[in-house]
């Protein structure tokens, strides 16, 4: 319970009481949310909780059936997706869904194509009840990025809000490309939002 009041605190501190859920957040550079994303916690663990039985981890934590088992963790998104590494089958026999994405962690890879899909996947597994580890390489860039949509598309925060969330939890730094693809997510969905009011 304690922790899920740590959750709701860093989520509402995020949020300011008087801004209306219509007003836009401040349009940042990249610059701005490079910075943004150097507040915070800085360290990693192998898998970090950034949103109730959500975890952004990396490929050793992905790799440690013993560790999933002990997380309880029921899906899991690659988003380092590769033939020379084990797909779903390394998880047989685990009840685990895996969804696996071959991205690759470079400024000019187009992220945004997977945020939708991703999201979903993401917003099915909760919806199950389940524990999500979201997983590349390090689990600092393209694993974030994955999460950070997740939280702008079905939890409705800002970019900024989505940032300063997982930052109470884990250190992470998307790669510039992949920071203006969410800048341009974030403009699409407070539009969107300023259109069904």
């Amino acid at each position: 319970m304690a922790f899920m009041s740590r959750f709701s605190r860093s989520r509402s501190s995020s949020r300011s009481p008087s801004r209306k859920e219509s007003e836009p957040s401040p349009n940042l550079s990249v610059s701005e949310l490079e910075r943004l994303l150097c507040t915070g916690k800085t360290a990693c663990n192998h898998a970090d909780e950034v949103w109730p039985r959500l975890y952004i981890g990396d490929q050793n934590i992905a790799s440690d059936r013993r560790e999933l088992a002990r997380l309880g963790i029921t899906h899991i998104l690659n988003c380092a997706q590769s033939k020379w590494r084990g797909g779903a089958e390394y998880y047989a026999g685990m009840n685990i869904t895996y969804h696996g994405i071959e991205a690759h962690d470079s400024p000019t890879f187009d992220m945004s194509v997977n945020f939708y899909p991703a999201a979903e996947f993401i917003h099915k597994a909760m919806c199950s009840g389940g524990k999500v580890l979201v997983h590349c390489t390090v689990g600092v860039s393209r694993s974030a990025t994955l999460v950070l949509a997740y939280l702008m598309i079905r939890q409705n925060l800002t970019l900024v809000e989505a940032i300063k969330t997982v930052k109470d939890h884990r250190g992470v730094i998307p790669n510039r490309g992949f920071l203006r693809q969410l800048s341009g997510l974030d403009g699409i969905l407070r539009e969107s939002r300023r259109t069904s009011l």
